[in-house]
């Protein structure tokens, strides 16, 4: 069960501060093998997307939010914040109250990252990549168990669609690049005022890849 305490111990020391590191034009953070490395917990990225998608948090809420201990939660933020995933958020709480949010909008992978023959960093690659594609299969789930809870311009604007392409590899590039610009013109479009009691979050997932036998 989460521990009540809201406050992590007077001895935690602070995390050391992370190396530079990359972003993208979206303010997406670029993995690289050593903070791919520092990422690929489970705990780590339930705790990161947690912070993304609802908002800052301390150790205990995050406890609270994810079903782990405080304790749990603390150690992880503070391997986050070694990496710079996550930083301290001094403009809430009181007192010795640690607040976290997420440093960046999201994540993206390095190019090399796909093709290392390193061990290790394919290890935490899959980890990452398994645990992402969880993530969606649980969020797809919990929205089809409760779209009928919503108005009906809610249950019926969601799309659940697949599509079957002849396409190269540099097709395919292509075709996510452009998919992913048109996402990216929604991201600041303000809702029009007379609609904005009335948006919400939404989440968007995007999933592309080959199904017939790897050609030689």
């Amino acid at each position: 069960m989460p521990e009540n305490n809201e406050h992590e111990p007077s001895d935690d020391p602070s995390p050391a501060p992370a190396a530079p590191f990359a972003v993208n034009a979206a303010g997406e953070r670029i993995l690289d093998a050593r903070s791919l490395r520092g990422l690929a917990h489970p705990l780590r990225i339930r705790i990161l997307k947690s912070l993304r998608h609802d908002g800052p948090a301390t150790a205990s809420q995050l406890g609270e939010r994810l079903g782990e201990s405080s304790g749990a939660t603390s150690y992880h933020l503070r391997q986050l914040a070694t990496h710079g995933f996550v930083e301290d958020d001094p403009g809430r709480g009181k007192g010795r109250e640690r607040w976290w949010k997420a440093a960046h909008n999201g994540t993206s992978f390095a190019d090399d990252l796909h093709t290392s023959s390193d061990p290790e960093v394919r290890g935490a690659a899959n980890l990452f990549l398994h645990e992402i594609a969880g993530i969606h299969t649980q969020e797809l789930s919990t929205w089809l168990a409760t779209m009928r809870d919503w108005p009906e311009p809610w249950a019926t604007s969601g799309d659940l669609s697949d599509f079957t392409l002849d396409l190269t590899a540099t097709q395919l590039s292509e075709l996510n690049a452009k998919l992913h610009a048109v996402i990216e013109t929604y991201r600041t479009l303000a809702p029009d005022p007379a609609e904005a009691g009335d948006a919400a979050q939404v989440r968007v997932h995007l999933h592309s890849f080959p199904r017939s036998t790897p050609p030689r």
